[in-house]
């Protein structure tokens, strides 16, 4: 089983202009998902994260159990003190590490109420999931931001 996947067609981003939206309807998390290109097994080390990171030049790989479904999301900064520790990081699997957790977003989530959940957990990108757990794609807090700031006006 390879390490990490990339974007598949089947999780292209949902596109939806702010003008579509109709009146008295809300944006949904789907109005502002992006895909997400790379992702890591659970099982894969520290190094191997940290290798595809470094490789893809990416902040973040989301993180996905045996089954596919959304684990998490790890980061640089998450890694540092396993990585500081350069014979842990060869031996220490990614799910053993302390990294972004569910729950995660939903397509059908209201915007605003994402918004708000992402500014209490201090979120700068949150997972987006479907009902079985499987990864859609992501949300990114100042695309959010900057969506919800053109619907208001």
């Amino acid at each position: 089983m390879d390490a990490v996947t990339t974007h598949s067609p089947q999780f292209a981003r949902t596109t939806h202009s702010p003008r579509s939206a109709r009146p008295g309807h809300g944006l949904t998390v789907a109005d502002a998902m992006d895909p997400c290109d790379y992702r890591i097994a659970d099982d894969s080390t520290v190094d191997q994260a940290d290798d595809i990171l470094r490789a893809a030049d990416v902040e973040f790989l989301l993180v996905r159990d045996h089954f596919g479904r959304c684990e998490g999301l790890v980061t640089r900064a998450g890694l540092r003190p396993f990585l500081a520790r350069s014979r842990s990081a060869e031996r220490t699997a990614i799910s053993a590490t302390s990294h972004q957790r569910g729950p995660f977003a939903w397509p059908t989530m209201g915007l605003a109420l994402a918004a708000i959940a992402m500014r209490i957990k201090h979120l700068v990108v949150w997972p987006v999931v479907d009902e079985d757990g499987r990864i859609l794609g992501v949300l990114r807090a100042d695309h959010v931001t900057s969506l919800l700031a053109v619907t208001a006006a």
